[in-house]
């Protein structure tokens, strides 16, 4: 698999594949804890390290671990990895309508295994998965198979991760049953209407939840409270504004709801560490960031 990967993912940063929502990742260096945003995707390592920090939880996802997020969670992620043996990963935007569909065959095929929903996991590579992901990345590597035969690999990958270890979680999750589903009825809102004036009354109604109550499923999922989480989407979406559309940061700032530059960039600054035009610099210096899929519902800080 390394191999692989090394053929196809020639540059750092993110590489396109014949199969949207699928790309691959390459990294020539380590990387200190940084902000992430993850929308619901599978993350495949096949060489190096990634470790996500979520509150008091660690998520580590390497050759033996992928991580699977079922609603989009910020986080901050650190990366292992060198110019000898720089990170190689897989990424699949995960396409929504195709897990549903799966899920209701596999409810009507087998007895379901309850588990409680999870907004983020980190799941053993069993064989039978290592072996799908083997073939997909033999089929991205010719144009015909990846045409042919890439479809139906990407449906057996997201069987394999359905009825993995924590898939019951998985299935769960998506299910947005509870709960579980309300808070992701307010994490779609928030990603739909980042731009507008939103307060936690609102969500919380949004939710149909008191306030304190929605304060804490919103906290147990995410991972922060419902106002970080969205100053954390605000702040991810203005830089990919700046890096895909060359704004300003003024003009991106505006684009994402601050009635204030200075505002925005004083915690542009304390989320990225660095001020936002040194920040699209650094970007733009060291990774590759492809267009954003256009089936995209949520924003991703990639």
């Amino acid at each position: 698999m390394v191999g692989l990967l090394q053929a196809q993912a020639t540059q750092e940063g993110y590489t396109l594949t014949a199969l949207p929502g699928v790309r691959l990742l390459r990294s020539d260096r380590p990387l200190a804890r940084t902000p992430v945003l993850y929308d619901p995707g599978i993350v495949i390592v096949c060489q190096g390290v990634k470790r996500g920090y979520m509150g008091a939880k660690v998520y580590q996802y390497d050759a033996q671990h992928y991580l699977a997020v079922s609603v989009p969670v910020p986080f901050t992620m650190e990366t292992e990895a060198s110019a000898d043996a720089p990170l190689l990963a897989i990424y699949l935007h995960l396409d929504l309508q195709l897990a549903a569909d799966l899920m209701l065959e596999l409810e009507a095929h087998a007895d379901a295994v309850p588990a409680p929903a999870q907004s983020m996991m980190a799941s053993p590579m069993e064989p039978a998965m290592q072996a799908t992901v083997l073939r997909l990345l033999e089929a991205l590597g010719d144009p015909l198979e990846a045409a042919l035969l890439g479809p139906a690999l990407v449906r057996e990958l997201y069987f394999r991760v359905l009825t993995g270890a924590q898939g019951g979680a998985m299935r769960e999750a998506l299910a947005m049953r509870g709960r579980f589903g309300r808070i992701g009825k307010v994490l779609r809102h928030i990603h739909a209407a980042y731009a507008t004036a939103l307060d936690v009354d609102a969500l919380a109604a949004e939710a149909e939840m008191s306030v304190p109550t929605f304060h804490d499923h919103f906290r147990a999922i995410t991972g922060t409270s419902p106002m970080q989480y969205v100053k954390s989407t605000r702040l991810h979406q203005a830089r990919l504004l700046m890096l895909r559309q060359a704004m300003t940061a003024e003009a991106a700032a505006l684009g994402v709801g601050y009635a204030s530059a200075s505002q925005f960039n004083r915690e542009f600054k304390r989320l990225f560490a660095l001020p936002p035009a040194a920040e699209v610099a650094r970007m733009r210096r060291s990774f590759a960031l492809p267009p954003a899929p256009v089936d995209a519902v949520y924003v991703s800080s990639h």
